[in-house]
């Protein structure tokens, strides 16, 4: 038995204007879900505000309140979070998040190359298409030409899974061509293997004067003054409450994919959420609070384990993107870091922030380039940027820094 597949998620329209609409998920649960269903969220651009979480161990019931575009494509987006909901067979099967053992089969990954000629806002014009075709970006690569030329390399997958039809293929450079008009050169779509996107990631280092502070996992002693969530950052643990489970309580202020950063590091520590509510006050000041067990069912009583949690957690919150702009050699480069989940997911919308911020500050781009690269333990997705300063009056680097933060955390 089961319930109606429409009723596996229901999404309520607001019944005034300003109010959010509200998105009920109705399913077998499994450890990592939340995650997953506020990365999709996050993907469509919409901003939780409120949430609620409950579940028995095998079947949970989750509730989001959000605020987003008068664009957003609400049928689309049910349909995806439906496809993230174990189906309602297996309810009667508990879920544990293992990074190996429960993968799917990987996404087949497509190049996009084509060339065109080079205009301000280009690159992010080209990226709003994609994201709006629901391609997602796993490498990029852009180069500009002497001549005015741009070579662009798009390593992408197709949430669709429809990219190896020639309509799709067709559909989608016609798209670009739309956008581009009589710029646009030429426009191919090929499959390719993955052994071609790991060689692409490592063809090139990180500069090691970004090393220290960007990839720093540790809050630090004094944050710094100005930052919107600069000593106002607390996460407690409390197991006095409950006989079965640690309670977390985190109070922050909000930025874009807030409750998507806690979730995924939860996923990642292979923690279960068993309730939890999330608010967010007028000044948007957030407070969390989660009643959590480790996967062997039991509450997190070691001091190691909650010392280790409680850091991570509260980075994650303070600071979960990191952006640096530095001198390669008598340029400007733009770099921006995200740890990439444990499932080899990563960060959506990133580059799409990246290229509005650049835009809008009028700022041209002359290469760009995303890699993977393990740093410590973890793996961190690297958007590398190689700004066009030309011949006029150029963006001060703090500037850039600062614009391209707030439009990350969604402070604009």
């Amino acid at each position: 038995m089961g319930i109606p597949y429409d009723d596996v998620v229901i999404i309520t329209p607001p019944e005034k204007e300003g109010e959010p609409s509200v998105i009920t998920v109705n399913c077998p649960d499994k450890t990592g879900l939340g995650c997953d269903l506020c990365r999709l969220i996050l993907f469509f651009g919409l901003n939780i505000v409120r949430g609620d979480v409950s579940t028995d161990g095998k079947w949970c019931y989750i509730v989001f309140w959000v605020v987003g575009k008068p664009t957003t494509r609400w049928d689309l987006l049910k349909r995806r979070l439906v496809g993230a909901c174990p189906s309602c067979s297996s309810a009667s099967v508990i879920y544990y998040y293992r990074s190996e053992l429960q993968q799917q089969k990987p996404p087949d990954i497509f190049l996009l190359k084509f060339c065109c000629f080079d205009r301000r806002g280009l690159l992010h014009d080209v990226t709003q298409v994609l994201c709006e075709l629901e391609l997602i970006i796993r490498r990029v690569k852009v180069s500009t030409t002497p001549d005015g030329r741009v070579v662009d390399l798009f390593f992408i997958t197709d949430t669709r899974e429809l990219m190896h039809t020639k309509k799709r293929r067709e559909d989608t450079c016609d798209r670009l061509r739309d956008v581009l008009g009589d710029g646009m050169i030429s426009c191919e779509i090929e499959l390719t293997g993955p052994e071609i996107v790991t060689c692409s990631q490592n063809s090139s280092f990180l500069p090691v004067a970004a090393m220290g502070d960007m990839f720093r996992l540790e809050l630090p002693e004094d944050h710094p003054s100005g930052s919107p969530i600069a000593n106002n950052v607390s996460v407690t643990m409390d197991n006095s409450l409950s006989p079965s489970h640690t309670l977390v309580q985190i109070i922050c202020q909000d930025h874009k994919g807030l409750l998507y950063d806690i979730m995924r590091t939860l996923k990642d520590y292979n923690i279960k959420i068993s309730y939890g509510r999330f608010s967010m006050n007028e000044r948007r000041q957030c407070e969390v609070d989660l009643f959590i067990m480790q996967a062997d069912g039991k509450k997190i009583v070691d001091p190691s384990k909650q010392i280790a949690l409680k850091s991570r957690l509260g980075m994650e919150v303070f600071r979960p993107l990191r952006v640096a702009v530095v001198s390669r050699g008598p340029d400007t480069e733009l770099l921006v870091a995200n740890p990439v989940e444990l499932s080899g997911k990563g960060r959506p919308l990133v580059f799409y922030d990246i290229t509005l911020a650049l835009k809008m500050l009028d700022t041209c781009i002359f290469s760009a380039e995303i890699g993977r690269h393990m740093i410590g333990d973890r793996e961190w997705e690297v958007y590398r940027i190689l700004l066009d300063e030309g011949d006029g009056p150029s963006v001060p680097r703090e500037k850039i820094e600062e614009e391209v933060t707030k439009m990350l955390m969604g402070w604009k």
